[in-house]
């Protein structure tokens, strides 16, 4: 007699009714069980908490908690499943922010639903991890000082924001185009973007 194929038990949590209704029909079309649903990051940790189950898919960005802090807590109050970010966000910066949350995969919402359960599977089993982009390690002054840059400081302007001498703002900045392998505050501010650094909240 053939194995029965693997389930999961699963929780979709996004913010648009219409999205979680096809998601549900089309998993639960492929086997799987949704046990509950969630509009936002609260309601996902709620639930998620009182119903364990197997996997918890998160919309990334979600009003109130978002995907990436509910991952967090879910995380450091001891739930052991699945959870995959579900996103059209798809910057290196945002993928290493849900790694290092705690999320075992990050998945494009175009995914369609056989898809989707086959990577979910996947996943579970242990034969696909969510691996961190290669990114420059930007220190938390350089994150600061970039944030500024966006939104068009002068270098005197950001000294006085971080309460430090413009030489030594010009040293951050250096230190910034240096890592993002730019000349200049226009490029700077180009790969900032592609890479997601200005995406994060």
């Amino acid at each position: 007699m053939d194995n029965p194929e693997p389930s999961l038990r699963v929780l979709i949590a996004d913010d648009h009714p219409l999205f979680r209704l096809g998601l549900r029909a089309g998993l639960e079309g492929e086997g799987l069980a949704v046990v509950a649903e969630a509009q936002d990051g609260k309601e996902a940790l709620e639930k998620t908490l009182a119903l364990n189950p197997e996997a918890v898919l998160l919309d990334l960005r979600m009003p109130g908690m978002d995907g990436l802090e509910c991952t967090r807590l879910l995380r450091k109050a001891g739930y052991p499943g699945l959870i995959a970010l579900l996103t059209t966000y798809q910057e290196p910066a945002l993928v290493r922010e849900a790694f290092l949350a705690g999320a075992d995969a990050y998945f494009s919402k175009e995914l369609s639903a056989p898809e989707l359960k086959r990577r979910l599977l996947r996943v579970a089993q242990g034969e696909e991890k969510l691996k961190p982009p290669d990114l420059p390690n930007l220190t938390m002054r350089e994150e600061e000082v970039l944030r500024l840059l966006a939104q068009g400081l002068s270098v005197k302007e950001m000294a006085k924001v971080l309460g430090l001498s413009p030489d030594t703002v010009k040293d951050h900045l250096e230190s910034l185009y240096g890592k993002l392998l730019a000349r200049n505050r226009v490029e700077a501010l180009e790969k900032a973007r592609s890479l997601g650094f200005l995406a994060k909240k």
